[in-house]
């Protein structure tokens, strides 16, 4: 072997060996890369799964129907109307004059308090007073008749005792004693009536009450006149109010005498008044349909006036066994009235009869219960059956 051949032995020798890879790191990390892949394709489709299944489960709850449902209000009180009227006074007189003259004086105006009987005008009736004074002569000329004639009839009574005078000349003595007797008897009654004519000179409160219009003056002239009578004092009696209202028929059975009721007015908001029922027309008013009845308050403190708006508020007794729903909740229906109520998450259509209409409310007297939940603002496609779910889980209170 040369020195070059040694050489390269020795160069080969010291040239270092090839590492060989590692074979089991390369099939980890290839495992690794495998299950990630795998991970990740299972993920996408497990999503995909979920999201279907849940897509699913959304569409199947919006075709089920939502609804919200109250409870019926049972065993409720007597329910309240309010109806108007007009306040009028319990005595309202106009005074007329009954005999002709001229005012000579008033002693009230508008708005005085008067006493009955008490002097509210003075007539000055000259003519009225000379034909008193006439009639009063006529009376004492018939009974001065009166006078000769009764003697001269006692006289011929006695002369006929001793057949001095025939029975002609008697009986005609008689006779013309009861005539002065008609005679005296009506001149007494025309001296009564112009006295009681010129009585009424004085015109005096017929009650007790408040003036409310004088329609005359110092001077004015009064004739009595029958046919137009003028009025001179118009006199309302208010500590006792009487309000007629008319009570539609549908409440008219409700109605009874005695019945305490409540009076409001605008001109006190926020203050009610008590008064009584205390009668009734006991007939409905075939124009109107409705029943004229009589409420009577207490003014004895003077703050209520005639004429004044009213609002008088009646209690009408509630039916045994009915219940109040909306009016909303109503399904009218070609076979009939209609409510709706969830059974089981299920609807069932229910008939019923309705009472009284409060607006917003029916009272309904057979078909409902308390414990049913009665669907509101229902769809007009509601079928009997259908399920629904509800959306208010508590209704009323009431725990479904």
């Amino acid at each position: 072997m040369t020195w070059n051949e040694s050489n390269q032995v020795q160069t080969i020798a010291s040239i270092p060996a090839p590492t060989r890879p590692a074979r089991g790191r390369t099939g980890a990390v290839g495992t690794i890369l495998v299950l990630c892949v795998g991970f990740a394709v299972f993920e996408g489709i497990h999503s995909r799964v979920e999201a279907k299944a849940e897509l699913r489960q959304v569409a199947l709850k919006s075709a089920i129907p939502s609804v919200t449902v109250i409870y019926p209000k049972g065993g409720a009180g007597a329910e309240e109307i309010e109806l108007p009227g007009n306040t009028e006074a319990f005595t309202d007189t106009p005074i007329y004059a009954r005999t002709n003259g001229y005012v000579k004086h008033w002693y009230a105006d508008i708005g005085a308090r008067v006493r009955q009987g008490q002097l509210l005008a003075v007539v000055e009736t000259p003519e009225l007073d000379r034909q008193l004074e006439q009639a009063k002569a006529d009376l004492k000329n018939a009974e001065a008749n009166l006078q000769i004639a009764e003697i001269t009839s006692t006289r011929w009574q006695n002369l006929l005792k001793t057949d001095s005078v025939s029975h002609q000349e008697a009986d005609q003595a008689v006779s013309d004693l009861h005539s002065k007797q008609a005679l005296v008897d009506s001149n007494r009654a025309n001296v009564d009536r112009l006295g009681q004519l010129q009585s009424f000179e004085r015109i005096i409160a017929p009650v007790d009450g408040v003036v409310t219009a004088r329609n005359t003056d110092i001077g004015a002239l009064i004739q009595a006149d029958t046919t137009a009578p003028k009025e001179i004092f118009h006199l309302s009696a208010i500590q006792k109010l009487r309000i007629y209202v008319p009570v539609p028929e549908v409440y008219a059975p409700s109605v009874r005498t005695g019945d305490k009721v409540v009076v409001t007015l605008d001109a006190f908001p926020g203050q009610a008044f008590p008064g009584t029922l205390v009668r009734n027309a006991n007939a409905i008013d075939s124009a109107s349909r409705t029943l004229n009845v009589e409420v009577d308050i207490n003014n004895s403190a003077g703050r209520l006036m005639p004429g004044a708006y009213a609002f008088v508020h009646f209690k009408v007794p509630a039916t045994n066994g009915a219940v109040t729903i909306p009016s909303n909740a109503l399904l009218f229906r070609s076979e009939g009235l209609r409510v709706g109520v969830v059974r089981n998450s299920h609807v069932a259509l229910l008939p019923i009869s309705i009472g009284q209409d409060y607006g917003d409310a029916v009272e309904v007297l057979s078909g409902l219960t308390a414990r049913d939940a009665v669907i509101v603002n229902p769809s007009d496609s509601l079928a009997d059956g259908a399920q629904v779910e509800v959306e208010n889980k508590t209704a009323n209170g009431v725990r479904q």
